[in-house]
């Protein structure tokens, strides 16, 4: 049998002797008061109740799972075949007394699951007693509160009776008052209506005849009119007919023209395929220009480092002719292969471009092809109106295209701003490459004035070598002193006071002053610097070439020709120059080798010999 049954469910808290939680449950019946079954349950049964059905849940979260279980329960009782169901199992064949089982169990077409089964023991007399006390209490106080609210809905209606009573007396009263009035205007007004009743008479029969007169001759106007109508309408009916087959035969044209923009949108569709691919393979194209323009990259830091090796290399005195040219010739292949590749960046450039460009012009007519479309579906729309599903289907279709036509054009704006970084990337890189080359440029011209400059000094040497060869003999006859500077130079000789400043050759000087090669060392850095020094005593202005590597006097005899230090190192078998005459520094054979304007560099500065070499 099936029975509505209440379940209490409480948490009991025991604190004497020991502090502990029960589980209390208790089955009733709202009908049949005797119907009293408990289960107490503390934490130790919980934990054998546990082990023995296979539960996951602990005994703090076990009353909340449980409620659970019977709402959903309650959830399924009214359908036909529940879901979950509470079964109230007792061995005896009634319920008397005895213990019993309550199930929930989950039904499906397989087996019935039993989630729970708990054992509840009939209530006693003195549970029963309890029990009933405590619902006979309830009902009590249930019954007090009913007696109150009805007191108070009686005081409150014989309040009301009371005021609507007198409402009505006074609402009778006036009712009366109002039958009175209306009785008197209601005569005054028949009076009234009378009057002007027969006054509307008299004038409606004279408005009678006059609308008669008027109706005939109307009517005979309106004859006329509906001929003439009639004809007009058969006129019409024959143009009609006329325009009906016309409307037909466009009908038909409309049908063909439907079929063939159908073709077209499959052949459109199949263009748009046609461009994804080619999208995707410019995607491709683009990786690859991005792994290119890495290996530029490579190249330029590349290049940089060899500037900065071939920096370092012109330092070098020498092997340095040998290793710029070797570093001109790398660098020039280097440039050969930059451009080769900037010329096939430049036309697969080109190429996609005029790709780009194509598929735009496709994508315009496209766009052209499709309003034209619309505007004649639109037209057939509102001349057929019998073929509205067909129109609708096929404007989702063009809706579909125009999506995909403008994701694609999207996603061809995004490939033309990818483009443009790329060619912004080629810019940068042309521009690296003309610095590059400027550097180099720049180079070239300190080796060429470096060149020039040395090749002047070996004609000097090789004149000091031959003057030296031939003027041994006149050397001997010539009585002139030689006086050393506290620096360590050679001063100039005094020659008697004639008044005429006779200048020293250059035979006199390298063989009163030259040294021994003690420092050996290549590597070791003696730079030359070209200084003015007025003697007092004949007031003549040589120029001196004095090595100073490390007196402190030198620095203030101004900077060198433009020259690094490194091309004045000295060999094992050359020879140390000391001073230059006059004659020898203003001479003619010196001018093409010196450079005339100052070209920027950006170690070293070639200045102009004016501002070194006196008069």
């Amino acid at each position: 049998r099936r029975l509505n049954v209440r379940v209490n469910i409480e948490l009991l808290s025991i604190s004497n002797p020991v502090h502990k939680k029960d589980l209390a449950v208790r089955l009733t019946d709202d009908t049949d008061p005797f119907f009293l079954y408990n289960l107490v349950i503390s934490e130790e049964d919980f934990q054998s109740l546990k082990s023995q059905q296979g539960l996951l849940v602990d005994f703090s979260a076990f009353p909340q799972k449980f409620i659970d279980l019977l709402q959903q329960c309650i959830q399924e009782q009214n359908k036909d075949i529940p879901r979950f169901l509470l079964q109230l199992v007792s061995s005896a064949s009634v319920l008397d007394h005895t213990p019993v089982f309550l199930n929930v169990v989950e039904t499906n077409p397989f087996k019935h699951l039993t989630h729970l089964s708990l054992k509840f023991l009939p209530g006693n007399d003195a549970e029963i007693k309890k029990f009933l006390a405590s619902c006979l209490k309830c009902l009590k106080e249930d019954k007090m509160m009913l007696e109150e609210k009805l007191r108070k809905t009686e005081e409150d209606l014989t309040r009301q009776l009371s005021y609507t009573q007198q409402s009505l007396s006074e609402k009778s009263r006036e009712l009366d008052k109002l039958k009175n009035e209306w009785t008197s205007y209601t005569t005054a007004l028949t009076n009234k209506h009378t009057q002007e009743l027969t006054n509307e008479k008299e004038r409606a029969l004279q408005a009678q005849a006059q609308y008669q007169q008027q109706h005939e001759q109307q009517k005979k106007e309106l004859e006329n009119l509906h001929q003439k109508s009639i004809q007009q309408l058969q006129n019409r009916l024959s143009e009609l007919e006329v325009i009906n087959k016309d409307l037909t035969e466009r009908r038909y044209k409309g049908d063909s023209t439907v079929r063939e923009l159908k073709a077209k949108l499959s052949g459109i569709e199949d263009e748009c395929q046609r461009a994804k691919q080619e999208v995707l393979s410019l995607r491709r194209e683009n990786t690859t220009l991005d792994a290119e323009c890495h290996e530029k990259e490579k190249l330029v830091n590349q290049l940089q480092t060899r500037v900065a090796v071939l920096e370092q290399e012109i330092k070098d005195k020498d092997q340095l002719v040998i290793r710029t040219k070797e570093v001109l010739d790398a660098t020039q292949e280097q440039k050969a292969i930059l451009e080769e590749s900037t010329e096939q960046k430049q036309s697969h450039i080109e190429k996609l471009e005029t790709t780009i460009k194509s598929l735009s012009a496709e994508l315009l007519k496209a766009n052209e092809i499709i309003k034209k479309l619309q505007g004649d579906l639109k037209t057939l729309m509102s001349k057929l109106k019998l073929k509205n599903t067909v129109t609708i289907q096929q404007e989702k279709l063009l809706a579909e295209k125009e999506e995909r036509l403008q994701k694609e054009q999207r996603e061809l704006q995004d490939m033309g701003q990818s483009l443009r970084m790329k060619e912004q990337e080629v810019c940068k890189l042309q521009e690296q490459l003309e610095t590059t080359m400027q550097k180099l440029e720049e180079s070239k011209q300190l080796l060429k004035t470096n060149e020039n400059v040395i090749t002047w000094l070996n004609k000097q040497l090789n004149e000091i070598q031959m003057a030296k060869k031939l003027e041994t003999s006149a050397s001997t006859h010539g009585g002139v002193r030689t006086a050393i500077s506290p620096h360590g130079m050679p001063d100039r000789p005094s020659v008697p006071s004639s008044g005429i400043n006779h200048p020293i050759s250059p035979l006199y000087a390298f063989q009163n002053f030259l040294e021994p090669a003690h420092n050996k060392n290549v590597n070791s850095q003696c730079p030359i610097q070209f200084n003015t020094q007025l003697s007092k005593m004949n007031q003549c202005s040589d120029v001196q070439i004095v090595t100073a590597t490390s007196h402190p006097a030198n620095k203030e005899n101004g900077d060198n020709l433009g020259l690094e230090s490194k091309y004045f190192k000295k060999k094992d078998d050359s020879i140390p120059l000391r001073g230059l005459s006059q004659n020898t520094l203003n001479s003619e054979y010196l001018k093409p080798y010196l450079p005339t304007k100052a070209q920027p560099s950006p170690k070293a500065a070639v200045t102009p010999a004016s501002a070194y070499f006196p008069g």
